[in-house]
């Protein structure tokens, strides 16, 4: 057998099964001017998000995830159900449609391009796009993770932010 690699200096023999790619982390101060601009927006009243580990995952690996991210407006102050607040295609703020799914070499993570905005204001969409891809995008996990814990349910306001434990399959 061929030596592989080393830790800490000290030869390792053998196979060595590769994990899953983790994002690479990003510091709580790169997320707080993307949170910032939503929560500066007058017309957002409320946004949050889900994360947990899952209890079984097909035979794939459980690993903590976070996702559907959601915006309320002033505009759905009647909606009770936060799947019509995510941002796939948003009921106040518009969605796109067409284009391409690719990798981003910069991220790892799939992206679109050359969609078309669909809504009353593209500005506001891509402001909260970008929350919702700094949320999801993973490179914030050990943030979120350490803030929130594992299982919540996440709603921030510009008074304060409220955790639930999110029951989940």
């Amino acid at each position: 057998m061929t030596t592989q690699t080393n830790f800490l200096g000290i030869p390792v023999n053998g196979d060595v099964t590769r994990g899953e790619t983790r994002v690479e982390q990003k510091p709580i101060e790169e997320l707080q001017p993307i949170l910032q601009a939503v929560l500066n927006d007058p017309t957002i009243v409320e946004f949050g998000w889900q994360q947990y580990t899952p209890y079984f995952n097909d035979g794939e690996p459980c690993t903590f995830r976070v996702n559907s991210t959601w915006v309320r407006t002033t505009a759905d102050a009647d909606v009770e159900d936060e799947y019509e607040l995510e941002m796939w295609s948003h009921r106040s703020l518009g969605k796109t449609t067409g284009g391409e799914w690719v990798d981003d070499p910069d991220t790892g993570l799939r992206k679109k391009i050359g969609a078309q905005y669909e809504g009353p204001d593209e500005a506001r969409y891509q402001q909260c796009k970008a929350l919702e891809a700094a949320i999801e995008g993973g490179a914030f996990e050990n943030v979120l993770l350490d803030a929130f814990g594992d299982h919540a349910a996440v709603t921030v306001r510009r008074d304060g932010i409220e955790v639930e434990f999110y029951e989940h399959d």
